[in-house]
């Protein structure tokens, strides 16, 4: 799979992320996550922003063996959503769907 093939990520609402500002700048998040959730691993809860200079955002690997979308630890999914979760799960995988 090449950079070109790896799905992206088309909506963050965690607004509590560095990543997050008018969309994700990391170059490539990671899924990952317990108990049933699909949280996103490169979530980051400072004040400071970073990242790249432009949103690239992409899926780079998924944990989430459970996952309709996830093929050997890759995801599949045409792009994925990310947003708030509960408790500890600050962030999650919103197109996560269990198989």
């Amino acid at each position: 799979m090449t950079t070109t093939e790896m799905p992206a990520v088309s909506e963050c609402t965690v607004t509590g992320c560095s990543y997050n500002h008018d969309g994700c700048h990391a170059f490539a998040i990671t899924v990952s996550g317990v108990n049933g959730a699909a949280d996103c691993g490169t979530f980051i809860p400072l004040a400071r922003k970073g990242g790249l200079p432009k949103v690239v955002a992409q899926v780079g690997a998924c944990s989430r063996t459970d996952c309709v979308h996830n093929k050997e630890l890759e995801c599949t999914a045409s792009d994925v959503r990310v947003g708030p979760g509960q408790g500890d799960h600050a962030a999650n995988c919103l197109t996560y769907t269990r198989a």
